[in-house]
């Protein structure tokens, strides 16, 4: 494949993690941060706006890494990952982006933690490839029928304060929507083409949401252990999207975290580690 230029991006003190870049396909160039030995497990982050890889495991990469070799992606049409001009978004082509980003780093089989939509794509990856699945953990898991938080944070003002807005949505705790945190989602949402990516990955994810929901009868035949994580406050994918999830796979446990909304690894990030950690180390 022709050798893609790495852009130059400046990666964010506030999250404090080392950048990765591996070339995925012609003309895409997925970035991505890594940390640990071990047991593969891939993070996927939601799908807020200025979202990244970093912007949704800071706090957790870092701890659980100390178990289990950590990689957090930017899937196509977030973060610094670079698409090919043909790329095409939903739920899908995440699934296949994901399956490249496996191949690219000789990964065989893999867990994969996702978030929001990010668990979503999880589990449809579980449908469409199982061979290359060792679990999921999921937490506040996408795809669920659209709430007023949800719609709302589809199409915040892209304004500081219009992303301090669809942050508090996340969580119960306000103080956890720090200036810093503010600063560094706008400015990766002010990024030349950010917005219209942006409009774009939605407009694909929502779409999806109707046409493309997930197959709860082969999920039914789910033969890998499943953790599923929600906040009892989530305000964007009410807990009965958990529930829901937890009548059907049939190896599934779920944990709720009290006083929590729709961002359990941030606002109850070092008890969410030490869950994630002890699940993972009982079935790796």
């Amino acid at each position: 494949m022709e050798t893609l230029t790495i852009p130059d991006f400046t990666t964010d003190p506030f999250f404090g993690l080392e950048d990765a870049w591996v070339e995925t396909a012609p003309g895409e160039l997925t970035h991505y941060h890594e940390l640990g030995e071990g047991t593969p497990v891939v993070f996927l982050h939601g799908s807020g706006s200025g979202v990244s890889a970093a912007a949704n495991w800071w706090l957790n990469l870092p701890e659980l890494s100390k178990h289990c070799r950590t990689i957090a992606v930017d899937l196509l049409g977030f973060g610094q990952t670079i698409e090919a001009p043909d790329s095409e978004f939903g739920i899908k082509a995440w699934v296949e982006h994901v399956v490249r980003i496996l191949d690219a780093l000789g990964i065989e089989k893999t867990w994969l933690v996702g978030n929001s939509l990010g668990g979503w794509v999880a589990f449809q990856f579980a449908i469409d490839h199982p061979e290359r699945l060792a679990g999921i953990i999921s937490m506040g898991t996408g795809g669920a029928p659209r709430t007023k938080a949800l719609a709302s944070h589809a199409k915040p003002k892209m304004t500081p304060d219009g992303i301090r807005q669809a942050l508090l949505d996340f969580v119960v705790d306000p103080s956890l929507v720090s200036e810093e945190l503010v600063n560094s989602r706008y400015a990766a949402a002010s990024r030349e083409g950010a917005t219209e990516r942006f409009r774009a990955v939605v407009a694909a994810r929502d779409t999806d949401r109707e046409t493309l929901p997930l197959d709860m009868d082969v999920l039914s035949k789910l033969d890998i252990p499943v953790l599923l994580i929600h906040g009892r406050e989530d305000k964007v994918i009410p807990m009965s999207r958990s529930l829901q999830l937890l009548d059907v796979i049939p190896h599934a446990d779920l944990h709720l975290f009290s006083q929590c909304g729709h961002w359990s690894q941030v606002e109850r990030a070092e008890d969410f580690n030490k869950v994630v950690a002890s699940y993972l180390s009982t079935r790796s």
